[in-house]
């Protein structure tokens, strides 16, 4: 062995055996030159792949049997993050045409998923079919209790409130004992004014004293001449005495009230059987609907929605199916003006006397405030079923219904035009055609019996729908509005009913009165 040493240091090294030639081809030699690029390229590329093959390591754990097989396909494949979409791609795309079993017991929750994936090493298709099965159970179950929760509002508009039946019982009581809650109503120096068509004439059918209240306290509250109004308040036998006493103790400054009741009407024999036809085919349209919600299976797609608003408590209250017979109940009157006891008025209504409907029957509000035709619900096709020959050679499915509620009768020309009496018609022809025509409810016969008779009046004399579900009328809507009405579910003097609108109602409920206060009546 030799070495060479120069002056400047060791630059070269050379092993030879001891015969070699100096010239000899097996003479090795390593340059620093060589040596410390090779160790920066290692230095670089070594951890990028240890990084690499731990990820393909960790991707590979689930999807294939072999992980070294894996990894060599995945390593030396190109893009497997390309490849994983079209994996996960074309998976989701199976799952998606495949059909899934609601009733199969299954995955509940994406932890017990994540668990099942890892245990039992599933590959992208397991995994796309069980997260479909696992979100197809989940939206069964968020659909039923949207249904369900949907079914209870509305039964809990069936029920009188507990301090309204507490308030009924207490002004019974006080009829029965106090000679001030028994006096005539009206007073007799104010009967003549009862038929005079000179005054302002407004008509309410009602079971619900405190509803009734609200409604003559705030008309009387906003009247520009109290004096000239005239209220006519239709019940029923077992309500007269409350509604009586209420409006005999309480009663109204310059405005004139009377209350009726209906066993004290005496109606001939033809009208007696044609309120109870009335009712029958009422109940029978009520009874095959309520019959379909109970056998069918309906979806949370707005179809089960439509058959519970159909099914509400006023499509078989005998106060609301009478207001067809407002020219019997007055027959004195010629021009009244009609409000429900769900509606609060909030502005003078003096001028609708003097509105002129043009030969018409009935001055109502069929365009919307928000400027549309008319709003969602509240076309044709929402009430009657176009699918039987009898509605659609008859009516357009697209015509905008007019609001029931706050209208202007003119009783004259109702009488004229026969209005009752095709009324009563289609009732018929309804029960002959197996009572499909139409939804439960006056609304439906009421448009066709008044058919060509509507005077359109300005959308701001009566907005609806307050009792709905999240009513979204504006503010300033609300504000101008001359009659707001909580048509549907919730009513005001509810639990259910909307705390946003509520007030509206609350604020006319004379709290100060010992028999409301007695009642806890909300306020």
């Amino acid at each position: 062995m030799k070495f060479y040493i120069s002056t400047t240091g060791i630059k070269r090294l050379t092993i030879s055996s001891a015969g070699a030639s100096k010239a000899s081809p097996a003479t090795r030699r390593i340059s620093g030159r060589t040596v410390l690029p090779l160790v920066l390229v290692l230095a670089l590329i070594l951890p990028f792949l240890f990084v690499r093959i731990a990820f393909i390591v960790l991707e590979s754990a689930t999807a294939c049997s072999s992980t070294l097989d894996c990894i060599g396909w995945r390593f030396f494949s190109g893009s497997d993050e390309s490849m994983l979409r079209e994996e996960l791609t074309r998976a989701l795309l199976e799952a998606k045409d495949g059909k899934v079993d609601n009733n199969e017991q299954g995955i509940e929750s994406f932890n017990q998923l994540v668990q099942e994936m890892t245990l039992k090493q599933q590959d992208v298709k397991a995994f796309a079919f069980k997260t479909k099965a696992m979100l197809s159970r989940m939206e069964h179950k968020v659909q039923s209790a949207r249904q369900r929760e949907s079914i209870y509002w509305h039964l809990a508009s069936h029920g009188v409130p507990k301090s309204l039946h507490c308030l009924c019982l207490k002004l019974a009581e006080e009829y029965a004992v106090n000679a001030m809650a028994r006096s005539r109503l009206p007073p007799p120096e104010y009967v003549s004014r009862l038929s005079d068509p000179s005054f302002h004439h407004l008509v309410l059918l009602t079971d619900n004293v405190l509803a009734a209240s609200v409604v003559i306290s705030s008309t009387v509250e906003k009247s520009a001449n109290p004096g000239k109004l005239i209220f006519h308040i239709v019940t029923d036998k077992k309500t007269y005495t409350p509604m009586h006493a209420w409006f005999a103790i309480h009663s109204i400054q310059s405005a004139v009230v009377e209350v009726k009741g209906l066993h004290q009407y005496e109606w001939s024999q033809g009208v007696n059987v044609a309120v109870k036809e009335m009712l029958e085919i009422h109940r029978l349209i009520w009874g095959k609907y309520y019959k379909n919600l109970k056998e069918e299976d309906f979806e949370y797609d707005g179809e089960h929605k439509r058959f519970l608003e159909a099914l509400s408590p006023s499509c078989l209250s005998l106060m609301n199916l009478l207001r067809i017979y407002i020219p019997e109940l007055f027959p004195d009157l010629n021009k009244i003006v009609f409000l429900d006891d769900d509606t609060v008025v909030q502005h003078d209504i003096s001028s609708l006397w003097e509105l002129d409907l043009n030969g018409n029957v009935v001055g109502a509000v069929v365009n919307s405030w928000d400027g549309d035709n008319c709003c969602p619900g509240r076309k044709y096709k929402d009430y009657f079923n176009f699918s039987d020959p009898i509605i659609s050679s008859n009516f357009d499915h697209n015509r905008c219904a007019w609001l029931y509620g706050m209208n202007v009768f003119d009783l004259e020309a109702w009488r004229r035009a026969n209005i009752t009496e095709t009324y009563h018609h289609w009732l018929k022809l309804s029960q002959e055609s197996g009572l499909t025509l139409w939804r439960p409810g006056i609304i439906p016969p009421a448009l066709i019996a008044f058919e060509g008779h509507v005077h359109h009046i300005d959308p701001l004399w009566h907005v609806a729908g307050l009792g709905s579900r999240s009513p979204e009328v504006p503010r300033d809507i609300l504000e101008a509005a001359s009659v707001i009405h909580f048509s549907g579910p919730a009513k005001p003097w509810l639990e259910i009913g909307f705390p946003e609108v509520r007030s509206l109602w609350n604020k006319h409920v004379n709290s100060s009165n010992k028999f409301v206060r007695k009642c806890r009546i909300m306020g």
